[in-house]
């Protein structure tokens, strides 16, 4: 049993200038968020799995809040690209739509579904995965408002 002084082995806190940022290690990333959001999708494959930790350990700076221009969470997916995939694929596709809704905060979701990229690791996973497996089905898919070479690395693998 663990005492409110020791965290577990595979968080790691680290406190600069005043600031407190929260790490986990990739094998906990993989094993506690990756795999089980892409089971709980029916789309899990050693493949997939992979692919997922290698966009999430791109940048350098992994903390689960860093701030990385200019998109948001652990895979750095921008607003249009959650909007577009939701706008654009999510919604002529509601079985899987209503998965990854399923994953998302009652609440948070409803007033600023963006937030979900940042403070929900498995509804982020999701959609990572999704915009990865569209970008891979439409090679010529991309965010408009953004160039092509900017693509957050989920979105860039087309």
């Amino acid at each position: 049993m663990q005492t409110g002084d020791e965290l577990p082995k595979s968080i790691h806190t680290m406190f600069l200038r005043g600031a407190c940022y929260m790490y986990i290690t990739a094998e906990h990333l993989r094993e506690q968020v990756i795999k089980p959001t892409l089971e709980y999708l029916g789309e899990w494959s050693t493949e997939a799995e992979r692919e997922l930790l290698a966009a999430a350990l791109r940048k350098t700076e992994v903390g689960l809040f860093s701030r990385r221009e200019p998109g948001l969470g652990l895979f750095n997916i921008t607003s249009n690209q959650h909007r577009d995939l939701w706008d654009r694929y999510l919604a002529f596709r509601p079985d899987i739509a209503s998965r990854v809704r399923g994953l998302a905060s009652q609440r948070a979701f409803l007033t600023n579904p963006d937030s979900e990229l940042q403070t929900n690791l498995s509804y982020c996973t999701a959609i990572a995965w999704l915009l990865f497996q569209r970008a891979s089905k439409q090679t010529d898919w991309h965010d408009a408002s953004m160039p092509v070479a900017t693509q957050p690395a989920v979105a860039a693998h087309a």
